[in-house]
């Protein structure tokens, strides 16, 4: 699988190889599409435990009654229509690695059962009686806010503190527009090669179009359009209507110069602060403005801003002067 070239993306790819050498747990997060499950596989296939399973589970995909028992597993008889004894996802991933996608969706009642396995790294199945120890490596993936989550007291904070310990967040695609040539022609020839389809080219409309829409999908969707092209192309050549993307669907209707003017300056600001790690003195440096002019810019466009050290002198600092692809 291809990453993208981006800075962002390689710095994750370091951190990435940082985590597999470890064997604590790790709490993925990102939007919907990012590729959170390609990064989990990639850390396990990375680790030590990679020639052992890699166990992936969509928290979301099972109704509050069964999801013990996917996790556990059962004995036979253990309820209606337990037929035979079945094992559990955390027992199948015994020496390798458990990914728990989705685990935002996990119901209370089950999260205090996966916290009671995390403590004691031991399981009993549904209707069963022995105590079964299983060594796995947990890696758990989000798109929900836990924090906020623990708060609404939808999330128990003990499972998460257990769960975050290590941190991974996957920006969206549209923060990382650098990757979408090598994403673009990594899906492509993948496609036709599986498909024994003829090799088709890109048009530079097509790779303008794929550079300015705002991914609301990320990778996902970035996949999906790229295999629709390939296969609704009519010539050798892909054209942004092949993949959905006519002009009129990028920005719908008539953008105002300063419409335009906000989205751009927005734009910089975001990357200056994730290039900086969000240490506005550097940021400031880098976009050539003062730190008092950053902090208004931050606050006119609702900038999510995760307050640090670099942070604190806020209320200070405001109130200072003011091609072809394939």
């Amino acid at each position: 699988m291809k990453f993208g070239t981006s800075k962002e993306t390689q710095r994750l790819l370091q951190l990435v190889d940082r985590m597999a050498e470890a064997d604590a747990p790790i709490l993925i997060t990102g939007e919907t599409g990012t590729g959170k499950e390609v990064f989990a596989l990639t850390i396990h296939e990375k680790s030590l435990r990679k020639n052992n399973p890699f166990i992936a589970v969509n928290c979301g995909a099972f109704p509050d009654q069964l999801i013990q028992s996917e996790l556990f597993g059962h004995e036979k008889g253990a309820f209606t229509g337990a037929y035979e004894k079945t094992i559990g996802k955390i027992e199948q991933a015994n020496g390798g690695t458990l990914f728990l996608d989705e685990i935002g969706d996990l119901p209370l009642n089950q999260q205090a059962n996966l916290l009671r396995f995390l403590q004691d790294s031991s399981i009993v199945r549904v209707g069963g009686r022995s105590t079964i120890s299983v060594d796995v490596r947990i890696i758990a993936a989000t798109h929900v806010n836990l924090e906020a989550a623990i708060e609404q007291k939808k999330f128990r904070d003990d499972l998460y503190h257990r769960l975050n310990v290590l941190r991974l967040h996957i920006p969206p695609l549209r923060e990382r527009l650098e990757d979408i040539d090598e994403l673009t022609r990594y899906f492509a020839v993948e496609f036709m090669r599986q498909n024994d389809i003829k090799v088709k080219k890109f048009s530079r409309d097509a790779m303008a179009a794929l550079r300015s829409y705002s991914w609301p999908g990320n990778i996902r969707e970035l996949s999906n359009r790229i295999k629709r092209a390939v296969i609704m192309s009519e010539k050798d050549q892909i054209f942004p209507k092949d993949l959905g993307l006519e002009r009129r669907e990028l920005r719908p209707g008539i953008q105002t110069l300063k419409e335009a003017k906000d989205e751009a300056e927005k734009s910089v600001i975001l990357y200056a602060l994730r290039h900086t790690d969000q240490n506005i003195p550097e940021a400031a440096r880098l976009l050539d403005i003062t730190r008092a002019t950053l902090y208004r810019l931050i606050e006119k466009h609702g900038i999510d801003f995760k307050k640090s050290e670099h942070s604190q002198p806020f209320k200070r600092a405001a109130s200072e002067g003011s091609s072809q692809l394939i």
